[in-house]
């Protein structure tokens, strides 16, 4: 099977140790990745800003550099959602037919990272060994959009060593939302409040996560109010060995 990394801007730019993590994990599950050249942003940015139009190029880009891929593994909720859920939208709404049909079938050789383990090579446990008490925040868009289930927590149960802690009101926002964060800081900032007092309450030294964009505004919360606790996303600890 040829597999493509969709590595995501956030991942590139501010956590590359994810993508790194990602590739380490399916090689050792005897899954070779490329990484292709060609790829950029998902273009959800600029959609959820109101920029359709910048984001057409990025979806062309997106289509041409994993043409070639048998599947397309991403490791963030919100990039899987956008390429599932926005990009046929936005070749539609440019009048671009032939555009519309490569999305769709393209996006449905797109899997977020836990769906792909899950449902694709059917695993569960992948041989990690993580000693920590870990919980776990589902990303909304993973959660609302994807539908990703039980997924990541039934990847995360099969961890050895791992003490795996409820987190208490586990669906509710973290405050992110992109743009949102900065629109809206005061908001964002009380649901980020909120959203730390519940990964304190777990007593977990790791918060855990699908998206780059959850883990930077939770453990920047996690950091200025001087909790030892890390964030760390799904990949980092199902990477980890004895």
């Amino acid at each position: 099977m040829r597999v493509g990394l969709f590595v995501t801007c956030l991942i590139d730019a501010w956590r590359p140790q994810v993508g790194r993590a990602v590739v380490g994990l399916l090689d050792r599950l005897g899954v070779p990745v490329t990484v292709p050249a060609g790829q950029s942003c998902c273009g959800q940015m600029h959609v959820n800003s109101g920029y359709p139009g910048p984001a057409l190029p990025l979806v062309r880009r997106y289509v041409r550099a994993f043409a070639g891929c048998e599947a397309i593994v991403v490791p963030s909720g919100s990039c899987t959602a956008a390429v599932r859920h926005q990009h046929a939208g936005l070749a539609a709404a440019a009048g671009d037919e032939t555009l519309r049909r490569q999305v769709e079938e393209v996006a449905s050789r797109t899997y977020e990272l836990s769906e792909f383990l899950v449902d694709v090579l059917g695993v569960t446990d992948v041989g990690a060994y993580f000693p920590h008490r870990v919980t776990y925040h589902p990303a909304c868009h993973s959660l609302r959009v994807l539908r990703v289930g039980d997924r990541p927590a039934r990847l995360l149960r099969a961890v050895a060593g791992i003490d795996l802690a409820e987190l208490p009101d586990a669906s509710q926002c973290c405050g992110f939302g992109g743009t949102f964060a900065v629109k809206n800081s005061a908001v964002s900032a009380a649901m980020l409040a909120d959203k730390t007092a519940a990964v304190r309450a777990t007593g977990a030294s790791v918060c855990a996560a699908l998206d780059a964009s959850c883990l930077l505004h939770i453990g920047g919360g996690l950091s200025r109010r001087g909790l030892d606790v890390q964030a760390r996303h799904l990949a980092e600890i199902l990477t980890s060995t004895r």
